[in-house]
């Protein structure tokens, strides 16, 4: 296919948005914070802490291998590919979604992304009703929906998430749209240097570590979002903890806005680059 007016727009739009997050100056509040954590972490054995992300990178990628095997990732596909053929009619597998135009295939990502926000909406406004078992599953659920929603997004664009690279370009998305965000930039450049050294699209050859204390900023948050639901649940209006309520709705909606929204620009980026490429070779 030809590279049109409006894959060139797109274009644009991703390298204003790339630069945007090289131009993000983080306030004096956040560095201090970030200092301080250090600090914090530095009198944290280096065997202990190897071992806490090395079991949560076990983590991710069992929740990754549970994911893509399910019945919900199943149907997902299907109901991809059927939305696919609205717009024509030879739409059979994921691959055959890169036929379709760039606003196509925004639209259709549009509507899986609307709805992984709204579940993160209801998945917060459930955590922020204060209960014991809510509070305690808080993060994986999130881990798990906001997975979900990359894995789909990657599904959207044409990539199939049960090929070995497209897992791991999965969950180092899923990695880089969680870094706090003046750290966004760092984590853009490190995805598409790997896309510039992958050998071969089946294949994933390197031991990779996933989290690392860049990722504690995340947590440390979480853990303060769930500390400030507990302090408000008691404090109801017309018998609502609402203030509470807005915390885990709010909080946990505008992480998913955030993931979907970058793992959609990288997913765009590959999109454009390939048929650029594509359509380069054919002149």
């Amino acid at each position: 296919m030809a590279w049109t007016e409006r894959d060139k727009v797109v274009w644009e739009e991703i390298m204003a948005w790339e630069q945007s997050l090289a131009d993000y100056d983080g306030n004096d509040f956040q560095y201090t914070y970030s200092r301080w954590l250090n600090s914090a972490l530095a009198a944290i054995p280096e065997e202990t802490l190897s071992a806490f992300f090395g079991q949560l990178d076990n983590v991710l990628f069992h929740m990754h291998s549970l994911l893509q095997g399910s019945q919900f990732q199943n149907e997902a596909r299907e109901r991809i590919l059927t939305s696919a053929r609205v717009f024509r009619e030879d739409v059979e597998t994921l691959d055959d979604l890169k036929k379709l135009t760039i606003d196509q295939i925004r639209y259709l990502n549009s509507q899986q992304s609307t709805r992984h926000r709204l579940y993160s909406l209801i998945q917060g406004g459930i955590t922020g009703t204060g209960g014991a078992i809510p509070i305690s599953t808080d993060f994986a659920a999130m881990a798990i929906l906001n997975l979900r929603a990359i894995q789909i997004t990657a599904m959207t664009y044409g990539y199939d998430p049960q090929l070995p690279f497209e897992m791991m370009a999965s969950l180092k998305v899923f990695h880089a749209a969680a870094l706090p965000e003046r750290l966004k930039a760092e984590g853009w450049q490190e995805l598409l240097i790997e896309l510039e050294e992958r050998d071969h699209p089946y294949f994933y050859n390197e031991a990779e570590q996933l989290t690392d204390l860049t990722w504690m900023e995340g947590l440390v948050k979480q853990l303060g979002k769930l500390l400030a639901i507990a302090m408000f649940k008691n404090k109801k209006m017309a018998n609502l903890p609402l203030i509470s309520l807005v915390i885990g709705a709010g909080t946990n909606y505008r992480m998913t806005k955030n993931m979907t929204e970058f793992a959609e620009k990288y997913y765009q980026y590959r999109w454009l680059l390939e048929k650029r490429e594509a359509a380069s070779s054919t002149k």
